[in-house]
């Protein structure tokens, strides 16, 4: 069975390496007492590692952390088997072999720095498509310059190692192979040029704070191919400052503008933190999806849904570390977190609506912070799903609201107001035994059709008797025929006022569809209690009818009402066969 090491061990592992062969090639190559110039030197060089370790171990999908990982190992490394070489210039056998292959890696680590730290910074990206081709000639420039150093003839080592190269090619190959490090080498120089120019014209072209992030790694890439003209200029043999200042900037430019770009702009969710005296590195990391939903869940569960999408809204801003971020329902509505300023970057759909983002703060959209929003658009869907079914129901609750006050004014209002009129007439006349009589009676019917009003909005026969025995009453003043099939035992049973209120009127609906628009000879309504949901099914012989395209009327209302209860609504119909409705609640 095959283990994995995990990414936080093996960036430690790498870390380790890359601090052990630096800290040991310095004491190699001075001796003890170690200066404290070498010191110095070593503590600047131990940043690269460092820093690679942060990112690699914290954000292991991030490739720029793995590759200054790898850059600190190929400079460990190689300063190790310098060390080597110059403290001991007779080292012969096995381990001046080991010695010459491991400071060789000098030649990948430069290539490194000077092309792929600075290309890929920040995110590990190339900065376009049309860089594919340089960084292709770049790699196997780097390869050659290895190659070509590592078989190089005895005359290229014999300025620190006075026995030549141990594996070097004799004779004509081996000044081919030296050649041809030097004409990698040179390549891979002017590809870095390239990367300069590059970098400068990101840095006409952006904005200001693109531009604050930008003139840092000029610089540092500056620095680093300057301090190596000075090396060349020197020569290794030269150990003066020109050649100290040479060797610093080539090897520390880079690793110091990484960290100050990395700290002062928080473009890799590592900052530092200031608390009274002490100061402490905070990683102030993006959250992951499941991190956002679990601190958003608490105040989503307390808020309206239109707040919901506002607070979604500005989770999808933080997350991806965008300007601005909105959600957009279908009809165009939009919640916007941020001020919105520019163009979208990025728009994904998301249930009913989608998704829009302006662009990043700093840097640019990666196909991680498209996975992030991706995955967000879910929760985000379902949030406009709810605004939507919580938008129904208010519209639903106003026209029944409506309704009501119809029927109460054109009805029981106007009852009464006949009535109050006679009783003033006969009062004002005496009132005869026969007046008496038909005030009495328009009392009467004035409270039957009070009565008949509150059946309307809840029937009391199903306060007092349950679901099963309010439908049987109500399916018994039909003129179609019409079965009430219960399950054993339902008919005892009582449920909550909202779920039996909301299968009742269910049926109620679906029966006056069926006896106004499908001209059904036998409706048959069926109730049952299976895996914890009631359920009640009307069907009827009708002449049915197209569903995707009928107007549901009523019924997508109380689709909307079964919904915000935890269940559903099914219709079944087609032209000539019939139709059935089938409602649940859970129970």
């Amino acid at each position: 069975m095959t283990r994995v090491i995990p990414p936080a061990a093996l960036a430690g592992a790498m870390a380790a390496v890359a601090a052990g062969g630096i800290v040991a090639g310095g004491a190699l190559e001075t001796g003890f007492p170690v200066p404290l110039s070498v010191w110095a030197f070593v503590a600047v060089c131990l940043i690269t590692p460092t820093v690679g370790w942060l990112i690699a171990a914290r954000r292991p999908d991030n490739v720029y952390g793995w590759l200054l990982l790898a850059a600190a190992d190929c400079l460990g490394l190689g300063a190790f088997g310098a060390g080597l070489l110059i403290s001991d210039p007779t080292l012969r056998g096995p381990l001046a072999v080991v010695a010459v292959v491991l400071s060789s890696l000098f030649t990948v680590f430069y290539g490194l720095t000077w092309v792929f730290v600075p290309l890929l910074f920040p995110d590990g990206r190339l900065p376009s498509r049309r860089w594919r081709v340089g960084a292709w000639i770049a790699a196997v420039a780097i390869t050659v310059h290895w190659a070509g150093l590592l078989l190089g003839a005895d005359a290229v080592y014999e300025s620190i190692f006075a026995r030549g190269n141990p594996i070097g090619l004799k004779g004509t190959p081996g000044l081919v192979a030296a050649l041809a490090g030097a004409v990698g080498q040179g390549v891979v120089y002017l590809v870095a040029l390239a990367v300069l120019v590059s970098l400068v014209l990101r840095w006409w072209r952006a904005d200001v704070a693109g531009r604050r992030v930008l003139r840092w790694m000029i610089a540092g890439l500056t620095g680093t191919l300057g301090g190596f003209l000075l090396i060349t200029f020197f020569g290794p043999s030269d150990y003066g400052a020109g050649l100290g200042l040479g060797l610093f900037t080539s090897i520390a430019a880079l690793p110091i503008v990484i960290t100050m770009t990395v700290f002062r702009h928080q473009l890799l969710d590592i900052r530092i933190g200031i608390r009274g005296h002490r100061i402490f590195l905070v990683f102030d990391l993006r959250p992951t999806v499941d991190e956002l939903l679990t601190e958003l869940g608490p105040s989503l569960e307390e808020t309206e849904p239109v707040e919901q999408l506002g607070r979604l809204a500005e989770a999808v801003r933080a997350g991806l570390e965008t300007s601005w971020a909105a959600v957009e329902l279908a009809d165009g509505t939009r919640v916007v977190a941020g001020e919105e300023d520019g163009e979208a970057a990025l728009t994904v759909p998301a249930g009913l609506g989608r998704i829009v983002c302006g662009p990043k703060t700093v840097g640019r959209l990666t196909s991680e912070d498209r996975r992030l929003l991706g995955a967000l658009a879910v929760p985000v869907g379902l949030a406009i799903q709810s605004v939507g079914l919580a938008a129904r129901l208010v519209n639903a609750q106003e026209a029944e609201r409506r309704r009501i006050e119809r029927n109460i004014h054109d009805g029981v209002q106007q009852q009464l107001v006949a009535l109050i009129a006679g009783l003033e007439l006969a009062r004002a006349t005496g009132g005869d035994a026969r007046t008496m009589t038909l005030l009495r009676e328009e009392a009467r019917q004035t409270l039957t059709d009070l009565r008949e009003l509150a059946a309307g909005i809840h029937p009391s026969v199903l306060s007092q008797g349950g679901l099963v025995e309010a439908v049987e009453e109500r399916c018994s003043r039909l003129p179609t025929t019409t079965t009430v099939i219960a399950d054993p035992g339902l008919r005892a049973r009582r449920f909550p006022d909202e779920v039996e209120g909301a299968l009742y009127f269910t049926v109620s609906e679906s029966i006056a569809n069926a006896l106004k628009h499908a001209s059904a000879s036998r409706i048959e309504v069926r109730l049952s209690l299976e895996e914890g949901r009631l359920q009640a099914v009307v069907s009827d012989d009708g002449r049915g009818f197209e569903p995707a395209t009928a107007d549901r009327g009523g019924l997508a209302a109380l689709a909307d009402r079964m919904n915000a209860l935890g269940g559903g609504l099914r219709l079944v119909s087609a032209p000539g066969e019939g139709t059935a409705v089938r409602a649940w609640v859970p129970a």
